[in-house]
């Protein structure tokens, strides 16, 4: 499968502005998670962005960057703006869309969300494992799964706060892959009434009869969506360099 990685950045998230440029233990946020899927040798990287000091940021550390419209409604439709700029995309048969605030997230992790296209679903995107504090955040989409084969199963429900047993529920982590023809799909359907009650934007492609496919990957790191999880980031990344 030849894939391509697009990383959506955008500096003005509601909890943490900025966020692409915060700096972790001295690098950019954006520039970690850029490295990474460069690490992955999935194919090439784009970071899609509309502010001049991420596109600088990126090209200048010999990176691939490319400017979509600031008006664009959501990641995925800046992902999709981004690929149709790419030279040679229809020969491109996966694409990946993998969150800007992952910065832990591994090359290895990146390379499971292909898994659920080759078993025959449009979309496909990760869970790991979900701890008990967890689990009433707000700020954590978790998911129910109606798992198949191979650590392989397909999202029944996505939520952030819902009465079902802990145990049930996994933790849903935000990167998904997409053929060309599902990613066109998905940014040419309305949003459904589901998206917009729950503010969780799979509803689009479910509630549109799309199946989405879950890997299961165990212990899949944090992303970056407060404070305090900027600072758990950091201390795990000042850890893993003085180990190293």
């Amino acid at each position: 499968m030849k894939s391509v990685i697009i990383i959506p950045s955008r500096m003005a998230s509601s909890r943490l502005p900025g966020k692409p440029l915060i700096k972790i233990d001295g690098i950019p946020m954006i520039q970690r998670v850029w490295h990474q899927a460069v690490s992955s040798n999935l194919g090439d990287v784009y970071v899609a962005c509309c502010e001049t000091e991420v596109f600088d940021l990126i090209q200048n550390n010999g990176g691939n960057a490319i400017f979509t419209n600031p008006n664009l409604p959501s990641g995925t439709d800046r992902v999709y703006s981004a690929f149709s700029q790419i030279e040679n995309a229809s020969d491109i048969d996966c694409i990946i869309n993998l969150q800007g605030d992952m910065p832990l997230i591994k090359p290895n992790h990146i390379k499971k969300v292909i898994e659920p296209l080759k078993n025959n679903f449009l979309i496909g995107t990760l869970a790991t494992s979900l701890r008990k504090d967890e689990f009433t955040s707000p700020n954590i989409t978790k998911v129910l799964v109606n798992w198949k084969n191979n650590n392989i199963g397909e999202a029944k429900e996505f939520f952030r706060s819902k009465n079902v047993r802990y145990d049930q529920a996994f933790h849903h982590v935000g990167i998904y892959s997409y053929t060309k023809e599902s990613l066109m799909q998905f940014v040419d359907l309305p949003k459904s009434i589901n998206e917009i009650s729950l503010n969780l934007e799979q509803y689009r492609a479910m509630d549109s009869g799309m199946r989405i496919g879950i890997k299961f990957e165990p212990d899949i790191p944090l992303s970056i969506d407060t404070k305090e999880d900027l600072i758990s980031a950091e201390n795990i990344i000042k850890e893993i360099n003085e180990k190293n």
